[in-house]
């Protein structure tokens, strides 16, 4: 499959965008955790060292000593910064002691607007299943710190929202005391600043996605439009082809579609002007004979003379066989293009096919003429169309045979180059050859230019025209030269080339 550049500049263009949200989300989660990660730290430090002094100063003396409530509250009101949370659980996990309930501060938070009841009542459902989360996951904090030692964790808050919280177990002389729990509820702080951060990866990610809008009209949108309107003038008639040069030089689908538009445009342009030609060819064509014809009709009543009358009707007998033969070959030719479109090309040897043509022809040959062929043994496989590639030499026998002279010699000859994968043809006459000035022109419709010695007039001019419409429909050449030899014999020789089948 052929890369598409377009598809690729597309493709691009999304998945630019949705990398960098992807990056950014990447990025600040871990930012978050880092975050998150040195507060545990921080707290972990602080908690350490409270609880360690919880262990030397709030503890009675004696084996039997137990955390006391009152000096528990001096030390945290010592340690405990603002905004921190500390509790006190005895070795049974049983709370003794919350900072929030011995702080002398008192939190003031503005009221919010008045809600409706039922609003309120959902919020105060959800602010119960909260706390009672947060109740949850603190008590399986400090069993699992009474059982496995300090534990540091991001859980629900008893009165909502997402704490950091560390709890640490207090021992003296390997004996546990109790367990200390710091918390601290800035995590949705963190978050908070999290989204914030996102922010510009968003807004990046947004003009990506802008810019790649404003490119695939620039790129895609405006050009179809344009080759649309030009295919529009091209229908109406006020154009005869597509052509924007801004568009045909871009190397990419669009590029490569204007120059396509184009190609074609031009090739039905040049279709049309020899559809055009053609058809004043064939009004000129036919109108020479009917001309003879009329005249001849008008002269016959007024002549006399039997012998004169007897020219007269050969003549118009001449003009009708000569009508009836240009109507049945401009019949065939116009019937070509829609045979070559509708009959696929299939793998024949061409060594096979003369031969069949060949037998045809000598049994019919008039005047002594003998045909040989010269072939390889090998079979030349060539990718064509069976019936008009043997229209193709009967055309071009006809044409030797009528110039051919009495006891002549038409030779065809076969021959390949591996190298450039070409077949070439060679059919000579023994006849006058081509004039000079005729080499070039011999292959244009309607063209004759024939002695009368010759059959002048027997011969449509179509042929040779009908032989390279064939030809080049098959990727193939036919020219024509003059047999010049030393010995002074002469003839023409067309020469064909047509592509080996692979």
């Amino acid at each position: 499959m052929r890369s598409s550049k377009l598809g690729r500049m597309i493709l691009g263009l999304n998945l630019l965008g949705l990398m960098i949200l992807i990056i950014g989300a990447l990025v600040l989660n871990e930012f978050r955790q880092g975050l998150v990660a040195s507060k545990q730290e921080a707290l972990s430090a602080q908690a350490k060292l409270t609880a360690e002094v919880l262990a030397y100063v709030a503890t009675g003396d004696g084996p039997q000593s137990r955390l006391e409530r009152d000096r528990a509250v001096t030390v945290l009101a010592y340690f405990i910064p603002k905004g921190q949370r500390a509790r006190l659980f005895d070795e049974e996990g049983n709370l003794i002691l919350d900072s929030f309930a011995v702080s002398d501060s008192v939190d003031v938070k503005p009221l919010g607007p008045i809600k409706s009841s039922s609003s309120t009542e959902k919020k105060s459902n959800l602010s119960l299943l909260q706390k009672e989360r947060g109740q949850t996951d603190l008590k399986e904090e400090v069993a699992a710190t009474l059982t496995g030692g300090p534990t540091a964790r991001v859980r629900d808050g008893t009165e909502g929202g997402k704490v950091v919280s560390v709890s640490i177990p207090i021992t003296r002389v390997k004996v546990i005391l109790g367990v200390l729990t710091l918390e601290s509820g800035d995590v949705d702080d963190i978050i908070t600043k999290q989204r914030w951060a996102l922010l510009p990866f968003i807004l990046v990610a947004l003009s990506v996605s802008v810019l790649s809008s404003i490119l695939m009209h620039v790129l895609v949108s405006r050009p179809i439009r344009h080759l649309s309107e030009a295919a529009d003038l091209v229908r109406t008639d006020q154009s005869r082809a597509i052509s924007l040069p801004d568009i045909e030089i871009r190397n990419d689908e669009i590029g490569a579609l204007a120059g396509s538009l184009k190609s074609m445009t031009e090739t039905l342009s040049r279709r049309m002007d020899e559809i055009e030609r053609f058809a004043a060819d064939v009004s000129h064509e036919i109108k020479n004979p009917l001309t003879s014809i009329r005249s001849a009709l008008e002269t016959l009543p007024l002549v006399k003379d039997e012998q004169a009358k007897s020219r007269l009707l050969g003549i118009i007998n001449h003009d009708v066989q000569r009508l009836d033969r240009l109507i049945t070959d401009i019949s065939n030719a116009s019937r070509l293009d829609a045979e070559l479109s509708r009959d696929p090309p299939r793998r024949i040897d061409l060594s096979i096919l003369l031969k069949d043509i060949l037998s045809l022809y000598q049994h019919q040959s008039q005047n002594n003429i003998s045909i040989i062929l010269t072939a390889p043994s090998t079979p030349m496989m060539i990718m064509a169309r069976e019936g008009p590639m043997g229209q193709v030499f009967r055309n071009l026998l006809d044409n030797a045979l009528s110039f051919s002279p009495q006891g002549g010699t038409i030779s065809i000859n076969l021959s390949h180059d591996r190298t450039t994968q070409m077949l070439t043809i060679e059919i000579a006459d023994q006849g006058l050859g081509i004039p000079a000035d005729s080499i070039e022109k011999i292959f244009e419709r309607f063209y004759t230019s024939r002695p009368k010695a010759q059959g002048f007039g027997k011969n449509s001019g179509l042929g040779l025209s009908i032989v390279k419409q064939i030809i080049e429909a098959h990727q193939g050449t036919i020219k024509a030269r003059n047999i010049n030899s030393q010995e002074g014999s002469s003839g023409a020789v067309f020469m064909i080339d047509l592509p080996l089948a692979g």
